[in-house]
């Protein structure tokens, strides 16, 4: 999807919609729990147990504080917003709950779903990175347009992009608050397995990020001076460099859709505007 009206109107319209579409007391009727279908669209993945109890036993006591908001169908009532409130009600065994009936259109559940799970900061690491980059890839902006977007600076949208690059394993342990994203993001780099064996130390051992950055220097250190033990040879040869494979570099750096050119021994790298340099230069920012 191109740019068109621009990402930043249509958050505005969702965001309008979202705040008409909740009055404190008006509209809101009771269905049945059974009859709710899941937002497909719903960015968040995981959700915290133990809150979710928590939740469920505060609903028993004070009630639903906040009703959910669904959009009517054929096969019943599919879930806008508040899927916490949804199944913190089936762990009461709530068998109805209160809800506001939107007339919200399917093409903007997604952008709905994103915006309140950011605004009220309920995503995991994790799940915010995938919502980011669904939003890049299909809206075609930069880094830098997103972030004027969601009032982020570019630096948070990079470094969140960028633990999309850890492992499965570090991954789901950041998303189980298992290491926390200071952590993680110490750990981008790394080889799959070294990855385990410090996520499973900074889990068993309580280590801090400064001890994790340590740790990783020294991981690094030795695998900078590893190299291959070789006999002694007789007589010292001359080194001979081989000559740079300027095609390979230029594949290189076509992987990150930057064109570039050969000019004697010299590669030039071409950008259309500052927007692209810095998209580009974004990929290798740590902080």
């Amino acid at each position: 999807m191109a740019l068109g009206r621009g990402l930043g109107e249509i958050f505005d319209e969702v965001t309008q919609a979202y705040e008409e579409e909740i009055p404190s007391s008006m509209g809101v009727v009771d269905i049945e729990i059974d009859a709710i279908i899941a937002n497909p669209y719903q960015p968040r993945k995981s959700f915290d147990e133990q809150s979710l109890l928590e939740l469920s036993q505060s609903i028993k006591r004070h009630g639903l504080l906040q009703p959910i908001v669904v959009t009517e169908g054929i096969d019943g009532y599919t879930l806008i917003s508040g899927e916490r409130r949804l199944r913190a009600h089936k762990i009461a065994n709530i068998p109805t709950i209160q809800a506001i009936i939107s007339d919200i259109p399917i093409n903007k559940f997604r952008e709905l779903a994103i915006i309140e799970n950011i605004q009220r900061e309920e995503l995991s690491p994790i799940d915010l990175a995938i919502s980011y980059k669904e939003l890049i890839d299909e809206h075609g902006i930069t880094h830098d347009q997103l972030a004027s977007t969601l009032h982020k600076s570019r630096a948070q949208i990079t470094n969140t992009l960028r633990l999309l690059q850890l492992s499965p394993y570090t991954k789901e342990a950041l998303s189980n608050e298992k290491i926390s994203q200071g952590h993680a993001k110490v750990l981008i780099g790394l080889e799959e397995t070294e990855q385990k064996k410090m996520v499973d130390s900074i889990s068993g051992q309580k280590l801090s990020v400064r001890d994790t950055e340590e740790s990783v220097r020294d991981i690094k250190n030795i695998q900078k001076n590893e190299k291959p033990l070789k006999s002694k040879p007789n007589k010292v040869e001359p080194i001979q460099k081989e000559p740079l494979d300027y095609y390979k570099i230029q594949e290189f750096f076509a992987l990150f859709g930057v064109t570039s050119s050969v000019r004697g021994d010299k590669i030039e790298l071409s950008f259309k505007n500052n927007d692209e340099i810095n998209q580009f230069l974004g990929q290798f920012e740590i902080d």
